[in-house]
């Protein structure tokens, strides 16, 4: 089997084992502080701050991004359903940004308790959790579908 093929057929198998991993995952909620002025946002604009693409909030504020460890079924459903990236594609995405010194990856916090718990002490940080995660330190400014 020539390489090119193996390459295809391996992003397939990951592709699809993403997919299985994001089914099997709740409903997810990004997250802003109680704190925050931030009301609600678009999945674009979400998806601009996880990828590096812009540094603020609507308004101005900054934004400072938290992510779930590599290999959560709730990092992989974000990113797929987000941005419709697998996870071998959100890793290219970044490697390609730090060398050409673009940005850095937002930074790995754990998972929907530990996310929650930064993300209501500070204002500029956004996160996505576990929709039963919720609880009144923070606020839902997305609904991941």
């Amino acid at each position: 089997m020539r390489t090119s093929t193996m390459h295809y057929l391996a992003a397939i198998v990951l592709g699809a084992c993403a997919v299985q991993s994001a089914a099997a995952a709740g409903e997810l909620v990004v997250i802003v502080s109680a704190k925050s002025a931030v009301g609600t946002l678009k999945p674009e604009q979400v998806s601009d701050i996880f990828l590096g693409q812009m540094a603020t909030f609507p308004g101005g504020l900054e934004a400072v991004a938290l992510d779930q460890n590599i290999g959560s079924p709730e990092r992989d459903e974000f990113y797929y359903k987000l941005t419709a990236k697998t996870r071998p594609l959100v890793k290219a995405h970044w490697t390609k940004m730090i060398f050409t010194g673009r940005g850095q990856p937002p930074r790995e916090i754990g998972d929907s308790a530990a996310v929650r718990k930064k993300v209501a002490e500070n204002p500029s940080l956004i996160g996505y959790i576990d929709k039963a995660a919720l609880d009144a330190s923070v606020k839902a400014v997305l609904l991941i579908r």
